[in-house]
């Protein structure tokens, strides 16, 4: 006999604990008799839960062997469903840079129509403008540029003496492999100040000096972009981007220009902006696979099945997926470019795994992500732990889950790296419906206690405006003052 529901429209979480209570079963006897009923053995005990505490809801399939097994009225099962299932979340926007990342978007749509068309080139007959309104001289070229210095593309007064030449090849190789040790705290004002020093540069170059500056101005543009997102500053980054983005596409170069926007894809899917990532993975890969090679393509696929299973579309994600291994069986290390030095094995493995993860498929991603918390990469270990413990949560190990969470923690403050941190903080959120666990007591202690020394986001520009930096723009058919606010 059915039990009587309580008061008032049900919904489905209590209703079925309700009814499966109501037999004396666990959840892995529900999930049984549910298995061979239906004639899939695939069903676990974990479904049951995510059932019950509404963090899923079953489709028509499942909700018909409810009522069977359960003896329950079907209709009363699809009405608590459906009063159950809430409208989609208005997608998220980034808490800050709403400007820069319009600005960004709209400049991938114009690039994308021509990915080989300048959009960093002055007018023919323009000559170059003079050097950006200073307060001062320049300051000492070995001065240490100034801690929190905001984006890379705000103000400051940068040294114009030294002009770019072989050994800021040799400068931007030693800030990559830095950023393999060391948090975007650390490291983001040195690439702001190497990309204001380029910005001034390029003016004042000859059509020669133009064209071997462009590569390495967008080269610096993403790298100055990808250390402001890891130190947390959102309109940095998206400035950043966009330049590098500029510069690649008057470079020649589409597939740099598709590696630029595939970073900014990456930047607002660690925060929470699945869409916009979305848009930015998918138009730099079909703007820029012409001329991608395969460790690219593997990339940019990876980015797009990220930002897909983050944004709720598991079909487009597992197609990309598949796409993504195809390309990474193709990659020849010798024959990609510099810049994609450290996509490994163990990497294309822990992207495969953390997008597993938000498909909800965690069992296949638990060997993938293991593989990338290796010695000496704390950074790639503290944000692939996160995902791994995010894995076992779903799997409810949430001891495990603690174990690798606290892990994690430790290696971000070995990082440096509030974007470490901050996924490590979605980590925590869902420890909190397990807040009696004894493990979940000892790693809430351990966060206590960690808690002075994680690495924080760079301090926002202040609120007085700084001497704009001068970048060309193919749109005005010359040179204009560019504000990175806009």
């Amino acid at each position: 006999m059915t039990p009587t529901p309580p008061p008032g429209p049900p919904l489905l979480g209590p209703l079925l604990t309700q009814l499966r209570l109501a037999r004396g079963w666990s959840q892995q006897r529900s999930a049984a008799e549910l298995c061979a009923a239906a004639g899939v053995p695939t069903l676990s005990r974990h479904e049951i839960s995510r059932w019950e505490r509404q963090v899923r809801v079953p489709g028509d399939f499942w909700l018909r062997w409810l009522a069977v097994v359960l003896a329950a009225p079907a209709e009363l099962l699809a009405g608590a469903a459906a009063r159950t299932r809430v409208p989609a979340p208005t997608p998220v926007r980034p808490a800050g840079g709403t400007r820069s990342r319009a600005a960004l978007l709209a400049l991938a749509q114009r690039w994308l129509a021509d990915p080989r068309a300048g959009l960093l080139v002055a007018a023919p007959g323009r000559c170059a403008p003079p050097a950006p309104p200073t307060a001062g001289p320049d300051p000492d070229p070995r001065a240490r540029p100034s801690p929190g210095s905001g984006s890379p593309l705000s103000g400051g007064t940068p040294p114009a003496s030294r002009r770019p030449g072989p050994v800021d090849a040799v400068d931007l190789a030693e800030l990559r492999r830095l950023d393999d040790l060391a948090g975007g705290v650390d490291l983001a004002p040195l690439g702001a100040d190497r990309l204001r020093r380029l910005v001034r540069a390029l003016p004042r170059s000859g059509p020669a000096g133009r064209r071997r500056l462009l590569p390495v101005l967008a080269e610096s543009a993403q790298i100055a972009g990808w250390l402001a997102a890891d130190a947390g500053d959102l309109s940095g980054g998206l400035d950043a981007y966009r330049l590098g983005l500029r510069a690649a596409a008057s470079a020649g170069d589409p597939a740099l220009a598709g590696h630029v926007l595939g970073s900014a894809s990456h930047m607002l899917a660690g925060v929470g902006d699945a869409p916009g990532a979305l848009l930015l993975a998918r138009t730099a890969y079909a703007g820029s696979r012409r001329w991608a090679g395969p460790g690219l393509r593997a990339l940019l696929l990876h980015r797009v099945a990220l930002a897909a299973a983050l944004g709720g579309q598991p079909g487009a994600a597992a197609e990309a997926l598949g796409a993504a291994e195809r390309a990474a069986e193709k990659i020849d290390p010798d024959h990609e470019p510099p810049w994609l030095y450290w996509l490994d094995g163990p990497e294309l493995a822990a992207m495969a795994g953390r997008a597993l993860v938000a498909l909800g498929r965690p069992r296949r991603a638990e060997a993938l992500l293991g593989a990338a918390r290796e010695p000496g990469r704390p950074r790639r270990a503290a944000v692939y732990g996160g995902w791994l413990a995010r894995g076992y949560l779903q799997l409810g190990e949430v001891e495990l889950a603690c174990d690798v969470a606290g892990g994690a923690l430790l290696d971000a403050v070995r990082a440096g790296s509030p974007r470490a941190v901050t996924q490590l903080a979605e980590v925590r959120r869902r420890l909190a419906d397990h807040r009696r666990a004894p493990a979940v007591r000892r790693h809430a202690a351990l966060v206590a206690a960690a808690r002075p020394y994680l690495p924080r986001p760079l301090p926002a520009p202040g609120a007085g405006r700084s001497p704009p930096v001068r970048v060309a723009q193919a749109d005005t058919g010359g040179y204009r003052r560019h504000d990175p606010t806009g």
